[in-house]
């Protein structure tokens, strides 16, 4: 595997429609893919379906999302199914559909996003109590993730901003898990820790000895961070992936000082790549 490890941001968001089946194959189809980066949430019968936000009503540089509105949780299933994507054919899959479509050779990255509420605890370290609450909260939507996800033959990563899921994960089932991180590294950090999480998935910007962290971004303000993630968390045999790089100069940077994989809108960033 090419170093570092290149993943295909909701199957390269940057040339395909996101999260879907067709963005899937796509993606999977370029060599120096390694794995595909995900967004799941369940429909309003509760199985999980592939797509980023809360709402279909969203939008991507004035396109709109979907040709839906609502809540995706609260939107039934055969109508999600038959909801657009971008202005394509393609449309909003199941979790279980999109894994069909997945060669074993390629990983998933399988972001826990949320479990069909308005009222997320998002990048925060919890206390004990908050801890088991939010666990109770994700845990059955997780289980329902798992169970769509036991017949994939490839590898699988799981990730979420939201500690109540990586809590929910570890107590349902033995996958790797990382947290993604936003302007909190200590946080993250700690959320790693408590959960003897494999990987941590910070901001591209949050990564000392870069240029990028000239550029406020993902909620993390301009300046060098006060604490080096990528040394930390190497020290303590966690590896790195950052989001997102959307130019070649953005990989080269976080590639230079050596982060383990880095989730791409685009293929073709890496300066070794085939594409």
């Amino acid at each position: 595997m090419a170093h570092p490890a290149v993943i295909a941001h909701r199957g390269y968001a940057g040339i395909a429609p996101e999260n879907t089946v067709e963005a899937a194959t796509r993606a999977a189809a370029h060599e120096e893919t390694a794995m595909l980066e995900i967004d799941v949430q369940p429909a309003a019968c509760e199985t999980p379906v592939v797509i980023h936000d809360e709402r279909l009503d969203g939008s991507r540089d004035g396109r709109p999302l979907t040709d839906a509105t609502g809540l995706v949780w609260e939107t039934p299933l055969e109508d999600l199914q038959e909801t657009h994507v971008l202005g394509t054919n393609a449309t909003v899959p199941t979790l279980a559909e999109f894994l069909a479509a997945v060669p074993e050779t390629v990983g998933v990255n399988v972001e826990l996003k949320n479990p069909g509420t308005t009222e997320l605890r998002v990048g925060e370290s919890l206390s004990p109590a908050e801890r088991d609450q939010r666990r109770e909260l994700w845990q059955p939507f997780v289980e329902r993730v798992v169970a769509d996800c036991a017949t994939f033959g490839g590898d699988l990563l799981f990730s979420s901003f939201c500690e109540g899921a990586i809590a929910a994960l570890r107590a349902v089932a033995d996958y790797a898990v990382a947290p993604l991180v936003l302007d909190d590294l200590e946080a993250g950090l700690e959320i790693a820790r408590r959960y003897d999480c494999e990987a941590i998935h910070p901001p591209r910007n949050a990564i000392a000895g870069t240029h990028l962290t000239e550029t406020a971004s993902a909620g993390v303000s301009a300046g060098e961070p006060e604490i080096d993630v990528l040394e930390v968390a190497h020290a303590e045999g966690r590896a790195v992936n950052v989001w997102t790089a959307t130019n070649w100069v953005q990989f080269d940077a976080l590639a230079a000082v050596g982060v383990d994989g880095i989730v791409a809108d685009y293929p073709g960033l890496a300066r070794d790549s085939s594409d």
